[in-house]
């Protein structure tokens, strides 16, 4: 079983600690912990908490930080006036835990924390849009991208608010268990498959309901095995090629190919995790036309044949079913 610790540092909200122990806890697989200083009574203040509702006042955590020495996953969660120092013992506890090989997940201003152990030195992150610039003065030895839901790098992935950080522990859930079991929870919280990485965390331009391009995203993923081209989605949306690849991009954060791509890859995915389609049956259906390219493809973008994937994913692989909905808190 995976060991997830969240880590209730002193000014955290509240929902940046709700949101890993609702996600994480609707997978069998994984043990949910909130730990933090249990000294200093609740994780929302130092001594008598915060009067700011939006603060874990009232949240005390029922593990010591010595439990982040055993986790397999540590979650920083977004916490209030990210420029005020972390405690040390917050810090050493997380410094340990990266240093011993965790994987983090850092949710909205929680960044912050994991740039002040210099855990992020020469790696890429982001934050919740209000704050990017605040991390890139305080930290310039850190990549700061702009507008990115999460981004990931090595074992550490940052994302931006509260929404964005659904988005990243699915993504880890899909990691670990697959795109099946990631659809699965995804289900149980009432939320839409994780969205990619490289989706923008606002844009600029507000688009009206009846331009939304969602009707021909669905039309794409119902022929995936069919040819897809530009100029077919824009014949399909009635529109010229140039206004569907700037409006794609404003609502997706990446061009339509690029998407189609994702998709067919998320396809084969799940394909592979719950069917006993051949290779090539698989890479006609997600729309890679043979199984070499398909081979070549699955191998590039996920480090894995598709055959190892099967077997790390598929029915012999990790259990997929879903939970009785309790978070397992040991």
């Amino acid at each position: 079983m995976t060991v997830v610790a969240i880590l209730a540092l002193p000014r955290a909200y509240a929902l940046d600690i709700s949101i890993p122990a609702h996600v994480f806890g609707r997978h069998p697989g994984y043990r949910v912990l909130v730990c933090g200083d249990r000294r200093s009574g609740t994780a929302g203040g130092s001594g008598g908490g915060s009067a700011d509702a939006d603060v874990a006042a009232d949240i005390r955590p029922a593990h010591p930080l010595s439990a982040l020495e055993y986790a397999d996953v540590v979650v920083i969660p977004g916490y209030e006036d990210p420029g005020a120092p972390v405690p040390e013992n917050h810090l050493k506890a997380l410094r340990l835990a990266v240093e011993r090989g965790a994987r983090v997940v850092a949710v909205c201003t929680g960044v912050f924390a994991l740039a002040a152990c210099g855990i992020l030195s020469g790696k890429s992150a982001t934050t919740h849009w209000r704050h990017t610039g605040q991390l890139r003065a305080m930290h310039p030895d850190i990549e700061v991208l702009n507008n990115r839901l999460f981004v990931e790098d090595g074992a550490i992935l940052t994302s931006a608010g509260a929404g964005a950080g659904i988005d990243a522990c699915l993504h880890v859930v899909q990691s670990d268990f697959g795109a099946v079991a990631a659809d699965g929870v995804a289900k149980e919280v009432v939320f839409s498959s994780a969205r990619d990485a490289e989706e923008p965390q606002y844009t600029d331009v507000v688009t009206p309901a009846r331009d939304s391009l969602r009707a021909t995203r669905e039309w794409v993923l119902e022929n995936l095995g069919s040819p897809i081209t530009v100029q077919r989605m824009a014949d399909h949306s009635l529109l010229s090629r140039r206004t569907l690849i700037r409006r794609f991009v404003r609502e997706t954060g990446m061009p339509p190919m690029h998407w189609v791509a994702r998709q067919r890859l998320l396809s084969a995915r799940r394909l592979l995790e719950t069917s006993d389609w051949s290779v090539e049956r698989i890479a006609a259906a997600a729309g890679f036309g043979t199984a070499a390219n398909f081979r070549t493809v699955f191998r590039r973008e996920l480090g894995v044949t598709p055959t190892a994937y099967r077997k790390s994913h598929g029915t012999d692989g990790p259990a997929v079913t879903r939970p009785d909905g309790d978070v397992r808190s040991g």
